[in-house]
């Protein structure tokens, strides 16, 4: 297995905060006074498969930023089996906070679908020579960990990464449909192997989704999808939604009328005010009252106080 790595001798700092995750974690921003220090834009990878869709283009950086931010929070190394370019060294050094943690990344790529599937199926051998080189290191024994998961370890992978998992199949010439379906299906079972034989994560993307990916998504124990708006990369899981968004002066941006809903009925807690829905229920008439005519007869009022509101300015009523 092909192995690309950047030699660092930066240190790293012996503890890391390790940031609450997932939607609670959104959900208790709105009872904070001052979220501005936490950390709302990544969701945290679960062991098993996670397949990640990303909404107008490749995403890059964002797969990127999501490998270094699992390294930074757990021990160990990852490692990557690459197809149409995801793993740009230039892109992980521009975005990882330490040059140190891609020492901890090992690449391989297949640029044909037989290419691939080699590197997949030689993974467990590329894990196993990885140990062995690390237990007969002198500095891996004083290598510091991160000090972000205790029972993670600093030998076996802590993460694997798969993009474009559908890419050299789709693409090859010299497979036809079913024979392209077949070597797909057989390095989705490797990858699912990997998963449960490691217990570690295994993040996987594709190039588009169609028929052809389905068992891809059916095989995936997490499906994240993200999108890219004008505040930055919103994802959407089961257990996690980018809400807000920081910014340089510690303000927070907000995306979705969820996040406001939450906090306007946050606020009416704290006021003593009671909810809307529970005290008052819209009259289906149109009924608002009663009103009493110049001729002394009772009427029901039945009006649109908005509309009212409009109609008297439009009529000269203010």
């Amino acid at each position: 297995m092909d192995e690309e790595t950047t030699s660092e001798t930066t240190p790293v700092s012996k503890s890391v905060h390790r940031p609450t995750r997932g939607a609670d974690h959104n959900r208790d921003l709105v009872k904070q006074s001052d979220p501005a220090n936490e950390n709302t834009l990544l969701p945290s990878l679960e062991t098993g498969i996670t397949l990640l869709d990303i909404e107008g283009g490749r995403g890059v950086p964002v797969l990127q930023s999501l490998v270094l931010d699992h390294l930074l929070m757990h021990d160990g190394p990852a490692f990557w089996v690459d197809a149409n370019g995801h793993a740009t060294t230039t892109g992980l050094a521009r975005l990882t906070p330490s040059q140190r943690l891609l020492d901890r990344i090992h690449v391989a790529r297949g640029f044909t679908a037989y290419q691939h599937y080699g590197a997949v199926d030689d993974l467990q051998t590329a894990v196993n020579q990885s140990i062995q080189e690390s237990t007969t290191d002198p500095g891996m024994n004083g290598r510091q960990s991160t000090g972000g998961d205790e029972d993670s370890s600093q030998l076996t992978p802590s993460l694997i990464v798969v993009p474009a998992i559908d890419a050299q199949y789709r693409t090859d010439d010299t497979l036809g449909q079913r024979d392209a379906k077949t070597l797909q299906a057989r390095t989705l079972a490797q990858v699912i192997t990997y998963a449960e034989g490691y217990d570690v994560p295994v993040l996987v993307t594709r190039t588009t989704t169609d028929a052809f990916t389905t068992p891809v998504e059916t095989a995936a124990d997490q499906h994240l999808k993200c999108e890219q708006t004008r505040f930055g990369p919103r994802f959407v899981g089961d257990e996690f939604e980018t809400l807000v968004y920081p910014v340089d002066d510690g303000a927070y941006y907000q995306t979705t009328f969820a996040y406001w809903r939450q906090v306007l009925t946050a606020r009416a807690e704290q006021v003593g005010l009671e909810p809307v829905s529970s005290r008052f229920k819209p009259r289906t008439s149109g009924d608002v009252g009663t009103a009493v005519t110049a001729n002394g007869e009772t009427k029901p009022l039945r009006t649109d106080p908005l509309l009212d509101a409009w109609t008297a300015v439009s009529a000269g009523g203010r």
